[in-house]
């Protein structure tokens, strides 16, 4: 009997050694195609965020293990146009077709330069480059509107009180109006082929690239682009 035992327990170990052997089997190509689904985002994330500081840090949450395999990974930001830092969301198209969607939460740091005014600036000031001063630190930390770039900055109007060592945020600077309501103003209409002016009255303000409304000495009203001082532009 003591040697039947032993020989059932000897049974019993190889079974359950090869029972974890093919466990481990079964989930190395997912661990395989988890840090290649890993290292394809954080690839993508550096890409986006490396030209906006001296250094870059990633943390990527790794996929639910309850998902298949991602294959052929193909990472996007549900948020086009927007730079992405802090905590991020990063989309991933996983298929030959790219028709399943998943997507990775991520924290990303970016160590570089910013902007802040160097002392406090009125509402209505046009912003010089004597207005600022550089700092540097964790980009992710400012403000979600901040501007980092001075060429987005200098040339603008303070629409708000700006304190001194605070940032230019986007809703706080506009672009200097180059057309006023009621002012009269030249409309082009051009194309391919053809050029036509036409003189109008603005019926509000507008800066460079803005869309404003105009009236026709005919009553008629079109909407333009603002290409320059007094002078819009409607595109065919």
């Amino acid at each position: 009997m003591p040697y039947l035992l032993h020989v059932a327990r000897c049974c019993l170990a190889v079974l359950k050694r090869y029972f974890l052997l093919g466990i481990f089997l079964l989930c190395f190509p997912n661990a395989q195609a988890d840090d290649a689904l890993l290292q394809q985002v954080h690839q993508f994330l550096y890409q986006q965020t490396q030209a906006l500081g001296e250094e870059v840090i990633i943390d990527l949450r790794p996929p639910s293990p309850h998902l298949p395999p991602c294959i052929q990974p193909e990472p996007f930001l549900p948020n086009a146009g927007q730079s992405p830092l802090g905590r991020v969301s990063v989309g991933v198209r996983c298929g030959e077709t790219h028709q399943q969607v998943r997507y990775l939460q991520a924290q990303v740091d970016v160590i570089g330069s910013y902007w802040v005014a160097q002392h406090n600036i009125e509402r209505g000031t046009l912003i010089t480059p004597d207005m600022l001063t550089q700092q540097s630190g964790n980009l992710s930390a400012l403000p979600s509107q901040a501007l980092i770039d001075e060429a987005d900055i200098v040339g603008k109007v303070a629409q708000r009180p700006i304190r001194s060592g605070s940032t230019f945020q986007t809703h706080s600077l506009q672009a200097p109006a180059l057309v006023e309501r009621g002012q009269r103003v030249t409309v082009i209409a051009q194309g391919s082929s053809f050029r036509v002016s036409r003189e109008g009255e603005a019926l509000e303000d507008g800066g460079q690239n803005d869309r404003i409304r105009v009236r026709f000495d005919t009553r008629e009203i079109v909407t333009a682009r603002v290409s320059g001082q007094g002078i819009l532009v409607v595109d065919f």
